[in-house]
């Protein structure tokens, strides 16, 4: 739980859920919390947009595959684009440890409580970035499938993965994130044949159900070939971004409407 996006406010009615007043004012505070973080992503986004770099908000729950996936992908690109890093995580360096051991830039950022990146963090991050250097940058959130959603970083596309290690019923669980999906990724598809519990079809058609019409790739950062579609499509997007399209997250209404109430 952290302060910054409501996962901590109180929910048991003897500390006061159920006084309209302390609603209000939790609703407000919260309010004024999200215009700020969007005037900073708004500045985020403009500091990027001047140096031409693409930046991808990846999220997911923990252990979805994000890191693997950004290891492989470093792999897939091999010196074709400038890439680098800014991590996110409660503690620990490990997951920059293993992108810098890839020979890419990586900027850890710890949150100590909060279960999510804002956009002030990253914009801290964006001081120590080259961006002079770069054509993309990927934002690896901290692993949770609930705040992140609510919080412009500044980036330009939001990648939401899913494992199928997980429920094929996340999408309908998490709507907020899989709302704001830009793609979806079925990772982690070589354990299909050794799982029986979840069905791609089921995970796309409770996806559909939120009438997000974002495309559903499915990959294995093990199956170096299954990369192919997912390097096609960052491809497309660098592609718009040089011609001059400006690219904005999508941030559905209820991401604001609903405030998250804790990780994953």
């Amino acid at each position: 739980m952290c302060l910054t996006c409501g996962c901590a406010a109180p929910h048991d009615p003897s500390h006061g859920a159920g006084d309209p007043r302390a609603t209000k004012e939790t609703i407000d505070v919260l309010g004024r919390l999200l215009d700020a973080n969007d005037q900073e992503a708004a500045h985020n986004r403009e500091h990027l947009d001047a140096h031409g770099v693409l930046a991808v908000n990846l999220m997911s729950s923990p252990g979805a595959g994000k890191t693997r996936l950004l290891e492989a992908t470093i792999d897939a690109l091999a010196g074709r684009w400038r890439i680098a890093v800014i991590e996110g995580d409660l503690e620990t360096e490990n997951d920059a440890q293993r992108i810098r051991a890839k020979g890419v830039p990586a900027v850890q950022i710890t949150t100590g409580t909060a279960c999510h990146l804002d956009a002030h963090m990253v914009h801290s991050a964006l001081h120590v970035v080259e961006l002079d250097h770069l054509d993309l940058l990927f934002i690896e959130n901290v692993g949770n499938l609930v705040c992140p959603a609510s919080f412009d970083l500044g980036h330009h596309l939001n990648v939401t993965l899913l494992s199928v290690t997980e429920g094929a019923d996340k999408p309908a669980k998490y709507p907020v994130m899989f709302r704001t999906a830009d793609l979806l990724l079925l990772t982690k598809t070589d354990l299909l044949g050794a799982i029986d519990d979840f069905d791609p079809q089921v995970a796309v058609a409770h996806f559909r159900a939120l009438a997000n019409p974002a495309p559903v790739l499915q990959l294995s950062a093990r199956q170096p070939a299954s990369l192919a579609p997912w390097i096609g499509w960052l491809e497309s997007q660098l592609a718009r971004r040089r011609s001059g399209e400006r690219l904005r997250p999508h941030m559905p209404s209820d991401a604001r409407a609903h405030p998250a109430h804790g990780p994953a």
